[in-house]
């Protein structure tokens, strides 16, 4: 796990200097403090920031072929890297080193950008070829790696992290309104966009070339489901299923470092943990976040009973309402992009305690969105039946529901209200929002007539029908996990699984999302995930005969963080004096009578939580990225 940075000059006669690279690196310095390099060719230049997990003594980056033809710099591991190294050997390819990075020089030598589909693991990378003056740039399929990129009419720049490119003062920093209403809309910036108009994120399962003066961007994977596997019982699934974890888990235990387990007490993560700990004569670590206080609920019994279970060396932590605020800043400078994932706050104290003892960790996430695992999978699909049966009163039907939901504060029957007789992408946004949530139910009251005026061109549903075209043919449920895929898994789970897992430079590898189980998955029948009110069944049923019954059956929590009670609690005058402060209302985007009257509303009921965190998170994301950014805060790594 590293950190990437480059830039090309369009004009050969233009050269990059080697500040201009180390500029860019020092914002990134967490995600590989082991070590960093710097390659420069006329005008272009490439960057690298070491975290050492494979051939810790000989895999300095960037790194050359042997004729220092073609070089890269790589940020992510490749699982299979041993048996393409056989291959190359066997085609004739020369190896001066035992790492991945290697591997994936001699397959690009061999063939070219088809070289993308021979890799299986987590990756952004960038090839410069020298020959051709070629840079090629690439993500992952299912985008666990980060890649940001900003074209000029001089320049291409290519980062892991978005403040990586700002760094150079040549970038602007102008702040782009269509992308900060989307987030109000999906609690996220889902797609190419980020709230800079000068910077994009690079898709999952695309790459980019540039060369000869002109960039392209294509796409090389994107998931299909198939239903190939229906005509083989459920109980033949589920011991392929297990058998594929295994290798997989196996896999990605690769390392030449201690490889520990964040441990949640969830099926995910104790089935990951299950094949961890076979095949090593060493105690495996594992680690837990907790919350203490009444009426919170608190995954560390469980993730006890699973570390009981399989006997490894647990450790755990709880945190507290003040240890969440103070993080906060921290958290919106490594998340970058404005997310609403108060969950990261956790994960940074868990990832800083695992960080003491491990360099990997292993974690469950994926789980849900590959098998399923979400409540409002089965709730959609019984909003479906009920919409078939009312035929043509499903519309009205759902209206009368959700207003009645709306006026008795039943966020389900407004949801699901709404989804009654109408097609999925005017009412499934993703598994993290719905056109029923505060911002989009009441945008024209709280924003400001100048912010709606400038974003008028903004339309969740119309991205969605747009993103659902291929899958218009698909079962409701496929669609809405093909939906879930592409926009809240890489652009929400993800930023914060890489981003805050990096902050204490320590890398975080997810099985469950490794390509070959998600396209198994895809493959199956909406039956074998879900069946009436049971989510996640095939993966459940594989380790039914393994995994403590209580954490089998325990009812879905996520990662319950009680940052309700501390916004309207102990963090409640702070938080007023952020968001009500003259230099947040100046902003223009919301009402500030409307954001009194929500932390009123809160105060009293306790039901808008991610609403106000999410305009905390952006006040916090203008002080550090659009205002003035002083060189000390570029250079912060903690």
């Amino acid at each position: 796990m590293c950190g990437i940075a480059g830039k090309l000059f369009f004009n050969p006669q233009d050269r990059i200097t080697r500040a201009e690279i180390d500029m860019m690196l020092g914002p990134i310095a967490h995600r590989g403090p082991d070590s960093q390099g710097i390659f420069l060719d006329r005008n272009a230049g490439l960057g690298h920031c070491r975290l050492s997990i494979i051939d810790v003594g000989g895999g300095g980056q960037p790194m050359a072929n042997e004729d220092e033809t073609v070089w890269i710099v790589f940020n992510g591991e490749i699982y299979n890297f041993q048996s393409l190294r056989e291959d190359l050997i066997a085609r004739g390819h020369v190896f001066r080193s035992r790492t991945d990075t290697e591997v994936i020089i001699h397959l690009y030598e061999e063939f070219g950008p088809e070289c993308l589909r021979h890799l299986q693991g987590m990756f952004a990378f960038a090839i410069w070829d020298k020959k051709c003056r070629r840079l090629f740039v690439a993500r992952d399929r299912v985008g666990i790696k980060p890649l940001y990129y900003c074209q000029t009419a001089r320049a291409l720049y290519f980062a892991s992290e978005l403040k990586s490119i700002i760094a150079d003062p040549a970038v602007s920093r102008e702040v782009h309104a269509p992308a900060l209403r989307r987030f109000f809309s999906f609690s996220y910036t889902p797609g190419e966009e980020t709230p800079l108009k000068s910077v994009r994120k690079l898709l999952p399962g695309h790459y980019l070339l540039a060369e000869d003066g002109k960039t392209s961007i294509q796409r090389y994977w994107d998931l299909q489901f198939t239903t190939e596997r229906a005509e083989r019982s459920f109980e033949e699934v589920v011991e392929e299923l297990y058998g594929l974890l295994g290798s997989t888990v196996r896999d990605h235990m690769i390392a030449d470092v201690p490889v520990g387990v964040l441990l949640s007490g969830g099926v995910d993560s104790s089935a990951i943990l299950s094949f961890a700990v076979q095949g090593t004569e060493k105690k495996v670590k594992t680690f837990t976040v907790g919350f203490d206080g009444e009426q919170v609920v608190d995954e560390r019994p469980y993730a006890r009973l699973a570390a009981q279970r399989f006997g490894t060396e647990h450790h755990d932590l709880s945190i507290t309402a003040e240890d969440f605020w103070n993080f906060l800043p921290n958290y919106v400078w490594h998340m970058e992009e404005p997310v609403c994932e108060p969950p990261a706050v956790a994960l940074y104290y868990v990832s800083k305690l695992a960080r003491n003892h491990v360099k990997v960790l292993l974690s469950g996430e994926g789980g849900d969105e590959a098998f399923a695992g979400y409540p409002n999978y089965p709730n959609m699909l019984r909003a479906e039946r009920i919409g078939h049966a009312l035929g043509p009163l499903a519309r009205p039907a759902g209206a009368m529901a959700a207003l009645a939901g709306s006026l008795v504060g039943i966020e389900r029957a407004q949801r699901y209200g709404t989804a009654l007789g109408r097609p999925l992408a005017e009412h499934y946004f993703s598994r993290a929002s719905f056109p029923t949530t505060y911002f989009n139910r009441m945008a024209g009251r709280f924003f400001t007539p100048e912010f709606l005026k400038a974003t008028t061109s903004v339309s969740a549903a119309h991205s969605m029908a747009k993103l659902l075209q291929p899958a218009k043919d698909w079962k409701l449920l496929d669609q809405m996990l093909y939906v879930d895929t592409k926009t809240w898994l890489p652009d929400d789970l993800l930023v914060k699984a890489d981003k805050i897992t990096m902050a204490n430079s320590l890398e975080l590898r997810v099985p469950l999302l490794d390509h070959k189980v998600l396209e198994f998955a895809a493959s199956l029948p909406p039956e074998y995930k879900v069946r009436g009110h049971e989510t996640k069944r095939a993966l459940k049923a594989a380790f039914a005969r393994i995994l403590p019954q209580e954490i089998l059956t325990r009812k879905k929590v996520g990662f319950p963080v009680p940052y309700s009670d501390w916004l309207r609690g102990p963090l409640a005058a702070r938080v007023s004096d952020v968001l009500l402060s003259d230099r947040a209302v100046s902003r223009g985007y919301c009402q500030r009578k409307q954001v009194e009257n929500l932390l009123k509303n809160h105060a009293r009921t306790g039901r808008y939580p991610k609403e106000i965190f999410s305009l905390l998170v952006i006040e916090l994301w203008h002080q550090q990225f659009a205002d003035t950014m002083p060189a000390t805060t570029l250079s912060r790594a903690g």
